[in-house]
């Protein structure tokens, strides 16, 4: 009994011991985060009190830059004023709010001015006055995107070509939002070969970077290129955008080049080629579409029927019926026999005499065709 009485004893002051440590090792973990809540919340203060400080310096220095820029292009001795912006922009934070101010006022040069070509040229020697272009060029090669890009759009716009072998290396870059802001500056900066870029270019060409070039030539109109440069491209994806751009400026002396894309390697550009040749109304290449139709795959034989029915000719009267007849699909016996009721009263009527036919489902898919209701 006393041996077992010294046992219990014995693991009471254990479990005392284990129940005091914890108690210590729970107090400590609560005062480290009193502590680091403490910590943050002073983070957080002094953060947002710097911040508070940071905005109203620049608001104040883009006032004064303001006043001063505008002073610079309203005066003929503008030496003093030049000299005033150069002592307020010594400092790195002043200088970038100076070319912020300078960029904004070249985009409105551009957007109110018409483009005033001595007023920009202006703009442009105070900013190399200022040695503003090297802040700009050490920007794309900072290790940050998103600064690089802001380097890329200060360059473009104030027309800064000595960045051209950087621009061009960042359209080896993974970063798309880079590589699209790169091929934009280079654009803008290339003025005997805008477009020059898509022959370097090795990673896809993005349906987003397509839609932002064809913007930047509407918006700017930019001189349009012969695209049909491009169609031969080893990156496939240029060459499609090079295909879709023949056809949205109505390139015609680009056809050529374009048929010949027909018996391109690559299925997907064959599918777009085909594509366009119905939207183009390519007559001549009805003859090469039929022949491709056996050896392609399902969509491009689609493809194939659907660009027929935008240019509807009876000498595919036959090779539409014989789709009609022999294909399984319902969709191609569907588009077929919309390519055959395109052709006028011929086309109709022979479609009328196969929906006579036993065959039932002849029936169905040509009164589907042929009710005006639907169609």
């Amino acid at each position: 009994m006393i041996k077992y009485a010294q046992q219990i004893g014995l693991l009471a002051d254990l479990e005392g011991n284990q129940s005091g440590t914890m108690i210590m090792t729970l107090l400590i973990v609560v005062i480290l985060c009193i502590f680091c809540l403490f910590a943050l919340l002073i983070w957080i203060l002094i953060n947002r009190n710097q911040m508070h400080v940071r905005k109203i310096q620049t608001d104040r220095l883009t006032e004064q830059f303001d006043s001063l820029l505008f002073d610079y292009f309203t005066t003929k001795h503008n030496e003093a004023i030049f000299s005033k912006i150069e002592q307020i922009a010594v400092y790195e934070f002043n200088r970038e709010i100076l070319i912020n101010r300078m960029h904004e006022l070249s985009k409105n040069m551009n957007m109110n001015m018409g483009g005033n070509e001595e007023a920009r040229v202006r703009l442009r020697d105070l900013y190399y006055l200022m040695r503003l272009d090297q802040d700009s060029i050490r920007k794309t090669y900072h290790r940050k995107w998103h600064i690089q890009v802001k380097g890329f759009k200060e360059l473009a716009f104030m027309d800064v070509t000595e960045a051209s072998s950087r621009l061009h290396q960042a359209l080896k870059s993974k970063n798309n939002i880079l590589r699209m802001e790169a091929q934009i500056a280079l654009i803008r900066l290339n003025r005997e070969d805008p477009f020059g870029f898509l022959d370097h270019l090795t990673h896809p060409f993005t349906l987003w970077e397509q839609l932002n070039i064809y913007e930047l030539i509407a918006l700017h109109n930019l001189p349009v290129p012969q695209f049909s440069r491009w169609t031969s491209s080893k990156n496939k994806t240029v060459v499609i955008f090079a295909l879709r751009m023949i056809q949205v400026f109505k390139q015609q002396e680009s056809v050529p080049q374009l048929i010949e894309c027909l018996t391109h390697p690559d299925r997907d550009i064959r599918h777009v080629v085909i594509q366009l040749c119905g939207e183009m109304q390519l007559r001549e290449t009805l003859p090469q579409l039929k022949n491709m139709y056996k050896n392609e795959d399902y969509g491009n034989c689609l493809a194939i029927v659907q660009a027929m029915i935008k240019m509807p000719d009876e000498t595919m009267l036959g090779f539409l019926k014989l789709v009609l007849d022999k294909e399984d699909d319902v969709q191609l016996q569907i588009e077929s026999a919309k390519a055959i009721s395109k052709m006028g009263e011929q086309g109709i009527a022979e479609l009328i005499k196969l929906m006579k036919s036993e065959y039932k489902n002849y029936q169905i898919i040509i009164r589907h065709v042929l009710d005006k209701r639907i169609n």
